[in-house]
This record gives C-alpha cells, sequence and structure tokens, in this order.
C-alpha cells in the first residue's frame, strides 16, 4: 500500500510540476499585474502555488486551473492587503498578451502608466476594465460607495489617457 501512494505522489508532483512549468510565465504575469512590484508578484505566485498543489487532488477538472491558480492569487492579495492595511487591489486576469511590436510596445506603455496610477485607482481600472466588473460590485469588493467607484474610474482614465496621451490632438 505504501508503494501505491508513494507512486500516486509521484505522479502528482510530476504533474504539478509540469503545469508550474508550462503555466508559471504567465501566472507570473498575473501576479504582477496584482501587485504592482515584481518581487511582490513571486510571493504571490509562490503562495497561490502552494495551495493549489496541497489541493491539487480535489481540482478533477483541469481545464480548471489557471482560474483556480488566479483566484487564489486574488484571495491571498486581499488576505495580505488586510493584514498590512495597504490600499491595494488585485485582479484575476491579463488582457491577452498582444502579438505585434506595435501592440507590445502599447501595452508596455500602458502597464507603466497603470504602475503611475495611485493604488486605488490601479485596482479600480483593473476590475472594471480587466475583469468587467460592475460598480456596484467594484465598490462591494473595494468597501467603498458606488459614487466614490465612478469618481475613481472618472479620474483614474483621465490619468492615463495623460500617460498615454490617448484622446488628446496632435499639436499644430
Amino acid at each position: 500500500m505504501l508503494t501505491n501512494n508513494s507512486s500516486l505522489s509521484g505522479e502528482r508532483h510530476e504533474e504539478f510540476r509540469e503545469y508550474v512549468l508550462t503555466r508559471g510565465p504567465a501566472l507570473l504575469r498575473v501576479a504582477h499585474q496584482l501587485t504592482g512590484h515584481p518581487a511582490d508578484a513571486e510571493d504571490l505566485l509562490q503562495t497561490a502555488l502552494a495551495s493549489t498543489f496541497h489541493a491539487w487532488n480535489r481540482i478533477h477538472d483541469r481545464s480548471a486551473l489557471d482560474g483556480y491558480v488566479r483566484r487564489a492569487m486574488v484571495n491571498i492579495n486581499i488576505s495580505w492587503w488586510r493584514r498590512r492595511k495597504i490600499d491595494e487591489y488585485p485582479a484575476e486576469e491579463l488582457p491577452d498578451v498582444p502579438t505585434d511590436d506595435a501592440d507590445l510596445a502599447l501595452s508596455e506603455q500602458l502597464d507603466q502608466a497603470l504602475n503611475r496610477l495611485p493604488t486605488r485607482m490601479r485596482a479600480a481600472i483593473v476590475l472594471r476594465y480587466y475583469e468587467d466588473l460592475t460598480e456596484q460590485e467594484i465598490a462591494k469588493r473595494l468597501g467603498i460607495s458606488v459614487g466614490t467607484v465612478k469618481s475613481t474610474v472618472s479620474r483614474a482614465m483621465a490619468k492615463l489617457r495623460g500617460h498615454l496621451e490617448i484622446g488628446n490632438p496632435p499639436p499644430t
């Protein structure tokens, strides 16, 4: 019986290792979007993967693993935020990775512009446009009023437009 369990354990370890090798870079990008800091992103992903490993045998739908890890990262990041009383809020998913150089350059500019925003503004933008949450859902998640969500998103979009020079006419 011990041989059987160790065999299953070895298969479990190998399957998990393959998953981390395959999906790790994409999950790290999600973690970076959530935290805004590379070192924090690595810590967040490592903690979420440890949690995922402990639940590995209970996750029967392997196609749902990314969602499970992203949800774990969101929950862990919120928990850390509450403990530290930091004004940061995570997002669960990133938009599709750009494929051409122009899209990649714009994506990098957007990431830089997002990182320049204050944490509440960044959280509101990520939850609204990356997570596609309603204003009511954002208000509940951030613990603020719907009116504050609206004004925060509006001010954040104005700052992003300024950083990216979107919607500004070219100089004449």
